[in-house]
């Protein structure tokens, strides 16, 4: 149970409710169950059909100081739920957890006990997932042990564009004053916003570190998003990529490449689930294709560079193809195995 202790500052936990009957009290508790004692739980009800908002109501009954909850007027989406946390909570530090995971009950304490002793502007763990499918248990999203504190944002930048660690917004643990300062806020209607927001959390960030203990619980089940992709998560993709080159025009010649390199990643990444889920959809695919051509891409000169991979340079060759050839190289390359 939590105690009190304000010689701690406060931490938000910020959770978003909508239809997550089947998962809220589990989440919650294991907030309530946290060893760090100076916490706020933070619940924004972003108006469900279900009895989301009524099992909450019923919590915060039992824990009237501990939990706080703001109602929205009518649905607005992830990304303005995270943005109403943001600009609500009053903690030092805010935490996103998503309402159908969970976290260790020491989660917070380690977390924060890493960011006090390096001065960490984000501190990050690791994440173990739960398969409800074969109730098995496995590390995802894992970053590599080595790392461990970097205060450079340029080295920030770029191991953040080579993948060094998940994009996802939650299992992080970050000062509030650094988001509201540099205005890094979700943008509105993405599916996608975890990874736009930590991008732009890497192009400013003056300071990161890595705890490599297993911190948050991430629950795979028919829900997840993970598993329902739709074509609407492809046209805000190709949104994510327009703002990626927004910032690329605005950077010096090396942060431009490496935003490069995780701009042709990213392709890769939609062209491959929109292929995988809509493949059939053949128009469909080769307008997205042709937009994506839109986007930063190797120049000639690249090619002769040491500053991209063998594989970055294939990526890139496949991506700028004429959109009906791209298709078959796609359809060959994926349907070979």
């Amino acid at each position: 149970m939590l105690s009190s202790n304000q010689s701690l500052p406060l931490i938000t936990v910020s959770i978003p409710i909508y239809n997550c009957e089947k998962y809220i009290e589990r989440c919650i508790g294991s907030v309530l169950r946290q060893t760090y004692s100076n916490i706020e739980i933070l619940l924004i009800d972003d108006k469900g059909i279900d009895s989301s908002l009524h099992i909450i109501k019923k919590i915060q009954a039992e824990y009237p100081t501990k939990i706080r909850i703001i109602e929205h007027s009518k649905n607005l989406g992830l990304s303005i739920v995270r943005n109403t946390g943001i600009d609500n909570a009053k903690g030092e530090y805010i935490f996103f957890l998503d309402s159908d995971d969970e976290i260790s009950s020491d989660c917070i304490q380690k977390l924060y006990d890493r960011a006090s002793s390096t001065g960490a502007t984000l501190t990050i763990g690791q994440t173990m997932a739960i398969n409800t499918f074969s109730n098995a248990k496995y590390p995802i999203f894992k970053f590599a042990p080595s790392l461990d504190f970097i205060d450079n944002n340029n080295t920030i930048l770029c191991n953040f564009c080579k993948g060094k660690w998940a994009v996802s917004a939650w299992n992080k643990l970050i000062k509030i004053d650094f988001i509201k300062k540099h205005k890094i806020y979700f943008v509105e209607g993405l599916f996608s916003q975890d990874e736009l927001w930590s991008f732009h959390c890497a192009i400013k960030l003056d300071s990161i570190t890595f705890l490599d203990e297993y911190t948050y619980y991430y629950y795979l089940h028919g829900e997840s998003i993970i598993f329902n992709k739709t074509k609407r998560n492809f046209e805000n993709h190709q949104t994510i990529v327009e703002y990626f080159t927004k910032a690329y025009d605005k950077q010096n010649a090396t942060r431009k490449k490496y935003i490069l390199n995780h701009i042709i990643k990213f392709k890769e990444i939609t062209l491959t689930m929109q292929y995988q889920v809509m493949g059939k959809d053949i128009n469909y695919w080769e307008i997205n294709y042709s937009r994506l051509k839109k986007a930063p891409s190797l120049s000639l000169f690249d090619y002769f560079s040491n500053s991209f991979s063998k594989d970055i340079k294939k990526k890139n060759l496949f991506q700028n193809l004429p959109s009906s050839l791209g298709y078959k190289l796609y359809k060959w390359r994926f349907e070979r195995t």
